[in-house]
């Protein structure tokens, strides 16, 4: 990745910098990644929370240390002595939103119906595209219109729980992981090893301020255990919330008067998959087919119902559910070891990571109270 692949708005991230022990922030600066790591602005909270976010990254007295294509050519070598880019927020509750998009709506129904085996997956999709089709996309969710659909679909015998959270007046919220539990660009992302159908998401996530104001976006991988999800919904956690299952960056791009949430609404997400043996996947996920708006997400999540002192970073959801063949006709696709995944998009840049076992990745051993004590000794606080 070149440095003419990142946006050339306001960035801030995270990264481990050789001689200290803590996370810095950092930004881009003529072609140079510049740690900007200040008393009372030492985390990307803080610098979120402040109500000018953009100016301060902009305007922060800073350093140089490395040149931004060499940082970006290293994120999956992970040489020590080059900076390496970590996730790009840090304090902020890691929220996901599900079932935002009509394709992938359709898919998380097979699931259910398959019980998890994939090896029905083909059959039942044609199945129940026959009996619901594919046309959701004009509905308004919660709308009369979703309600008329709803109760034919009940009628038909394929209502779901998925439907109710696609088409329904409520969305799906959960949570992805702890804070300060995702992986940054260049990280490994984790597959728990009970599964054996499983796919990348690619997603859109904003940055969201306790207010529940909307400052900035990145991308990120919110890793999916098909088979474990499509045995029982109740199973969410276990399918969602493994180590280094959630992977955002490489940085979050802050709003200014070049780029809006408006922006994001347009943006074209592209997916690639490069397998060790060969496989190549790829997709795209357009924003603009998302079924509820960013907005209405984000005051599903917080408000006078739900408060998050430290702010949040919500995944926007996924069009893309990956059923390109793999292993033979009608097996769908499911990840190996050592899958290579891209997702970009041109106002947010590149984020890759190499697919593991959630047990063979790094395990997570710095939480937020090690990044306090750090902060502290080093004064910044």
């Amino acid at each position: 990745m070149s440095v003419s692949d990142l946006p050339q708005g306001v960035l801030v991230g995270r990264a481990k910098l050789d001689g200290f022990d803590y996370p810095r922030i950092v930004t881009v600066r003529d072609g140079q990644l510049v740690d900007i790591t200040a008393r009372g602005m030492a985390t990307v909270r803080d610098i979120a929370e402040s109500g000018r976010a953009a100016e301060h990254v902009k305007t922060a007295p800073g350093r140089a240390v490395g040149d931004i294509n060499a940082v970006m050519a290293n994120a999956l070598e992970g040489k020590p002595e080059l900076p390496q880019l970590l996730t790009p927020i840090d304090l902020q509750a890691l929220k996901a939103s599900g079932v935002t998009f009509v394709v992938s709506l359709l898919e998380r129904v097979i699931e259910e119906q398959a019980r998890g085996d994939n090896s029905r997956a083909d059959a039942l999709r044609t199945e129940i595209l026959d009996l619901i089709g594919t046309d959701l996309s004009q509905l308004v969710p919660g709308s009369d219109a979703a309600m008329k659909v709803k109760a034919a679909l009940i009628e038909k015998g394929v209502w779901s729980q998925y439907l109710e959270v696609g088409i329904g007046p409520d969305a799906e919220i959960f949570t992805k992981g702890q804070p300060m539990s995702a992986v940054g660009h260049g990280a490994e992302v984790g597959l728990h090893p009970i599964s054996n159908w499983n796919n990348p998401e690619p997603e859109v996530a904003l940055l969201v301020t306790s207010k529940g104001e909307i400052i900035g976006a990145t991308l990120g991988n919110d890793v999916n255990l098909r088979d474990v999800e499509g045995r029982s919904a109740l199973l969410l956690g276990k399918a969602k919330d493994n180590n280094a299952s959630a992977s955002l960056g490489p940085f979050v791009r802050l709003f200014d008067g070049e780029f809006s949430l408006e922006t994001i609404k347009q943006a074209e997400v592209a997916l690639r998959v490069e397998g060790t043996d060969g496989f190549v996947l790829e997709g795209q996920s357009n924003m603009a087919q998302i079924s509820r708006t960013p907005e209405s997400l984000v005051a599903a999540t917080v408000g006078d119902h739900h408060q998050y002192p430290d702010g949040l970073v919500l995944y926007l959801g996924t069009m893309f559910a990956p059923v390109k063949d793999r292993d033979g006709t009608g097996k769908g696709f499911t990840h190996k070891l050592g899958d290579v995944v891209s997702i970009s998009t041109p106002t947010l840049g590149t984020l890759t990571n190499r697919v593991n076992l959630s047990t063979k990745c790094p395990p997570w051993t710095y939480g937020t109270s090690h990044l306090l004590r750090d902060l502290a000794q080093a004064n910044l606080l």
